[in-house]
């Protein structure tokens, strides 16, 4: 690589930036919209949702079912942001690959007993009282349960709550998409199965994918088919294929949720999810995941569009601009100043400090594996293996 190629690359701490306040500028964004259709978005809001906008119910956001009582809109972001927070606050504890008992030694006291600001709810106070039943399940089974946390996942309702925050896996294993793949797989099985758990360790080998100096959305798009497996790999392929098919993502918001249909456990009504929803299958995929892929190749990898298409394509659309947002983040494709800057003062959170911290964690992380592979490399070596002259 000449030094004008390393000029115009994005840098490590530039790509963990991009994702990790791009993922949390596309789950803001995507908020006040969950759970609607593209047409009921379009009617409420006059057209197509292009930034930062207010509740669905306006003031009465406390009590109108069924968001109450959050105040989801104005730039708050949810627990998907509040989830990938806690994440980096457990590599920055531990400082080296995460598993499954992470989970339940740091990420689970954490989300019990340290109390922070919450946007949606508009006070301090812990983290579990905004998590959805499927994330309350952590607590629950890890907590109070003592299940093996490599084992805890099983049971729960397949979705993609665990999917949603693995993007601090894929950065700590920048450029390394199979092994961020392998260390999602690890610590998601204390929180889903079946699909949903797939999901997670692709969706952590897409942002490491990313981050390779050379990555496009095409290439991202290959690592995560060449480690998928079962329907989640099927609906990346269609829905992407699809996506290829498109200049931009307004033609194809339609077209994407067809392509995804068919694997998409919840159905055709976000609201009132059929008999066969959110159970164990290899059929099946989580939909957010194919679908924020779909926008990332719709969007040719620009932040903006892919994150808009994600936010008006409606359905789990926060945590489908979360997943675009992290992706195109870690492309190196700019997140919006101005929507960086309105989402950290209305959440009052800081989204640049945990890029910061897990910028650290990486290189630490990277530090450690380098030692370890070179003492395995000494090891086998005098086995008579690798290096042998015989």
């Amino acid at each position: 690589m000449t030094h004008e190629d390393t000029e115009n690359t994005p840098s490590l701490d530039e790509r963990i930036t991009g994702a990790l306040v791009g993922a949390a500028v596309g789950d803001a964004l995507g908020g006040p919209v969950e759970g609607y259709s593209p047409e009921q978005i379009a009617e409420r809001h006059g057209g197509r949702v292009h930034g930062v906008v207010g509740p669905w119910h306006g003031d009465d956001w406390r009590t109108a079912r069924p968001i109450a009582p959050y105040h989801k809109g104005d730039g708050h972001v949810t627990d998907d942001t509040l989830m990938t927070h806690a994440l980096v606050r457990v590599y920055a504890r531990v400082r080296d690959h995460l598993d499954a008992y992470a989970v339940a030694d740091h990420l689970v006291p954490d989300l019990m007993t340290n109390p922070r600001w919450i946007p949606e709810l508009e006070a301090k106070t812990l983290p579990l009282h905004r998590l959805f039943l499927a994330e309350k399940w952590l607590v629950a089974r890890l907590h109070y349960g003592h299940v093996d946390p490599r084992e805890a996942g099983v049971g729960n309702i397949v979705n993609c709550g665990a999917a949603m925050y693995m993007a601090p896996v894929g950065l700590v294993n920048a450029a390394h998409p199979a092994a961020a793949y392998a260390e999602a797989l690890d610590v998601a099985g204390a929180h889903q199965s079946s699909y949903g758990r797939e999901a997670a360790g692709v969706f952590a080998a897409a942002v490491a994918a990313a981050c390779a100096p050379d990555a496009t959305p095409d290439s991202v798009v290959a690592a995560c088919l060449s480690l998928a497996k079962d329907g989640t790999r099927e609906a990346i392929e269609k829905v992407c294929e699809e996506a290829s098919l498109h200049t931009d993502v307004e033609s194809a918001l339609r077209p994407l949720r067809e392509a995804v249909a068919p694997y998409d456990t919840v159905g055709p009504d976000y609201r009132s999810p059929s008999l066969g929803a959110r159970r164990p299958s290899r059929l099946h995929a989580i939909e957010e995941l194919p679908v924020a892929l779909g926008m990332v190749v719709a969007a040719r990898g620009d932040f903006r569009h892919a994150v808009l298409g994600a936010v008006n394509y409606g359905r789990d659309c926060d945590s489908i601009a979360t997943m675009a947002g992290a992706v195109t983040g870690a492309l190196g494709s700019p997140v919006p100043e101005e929507w960086a800057k309105t989402v950290a003062e209305a959440s009052r959170l800081d989204l640049w400090e945990p890029a910061a911290t897990l910028t650290s964690v990486a290189r630490d992380v990277f530090a450690r594996d380098v030692e370890r592979r070179r003492a395995h490399e000494r090891a086998f070596a005098r086995l008579g293996g690798a290096g042998c002259s015989d």
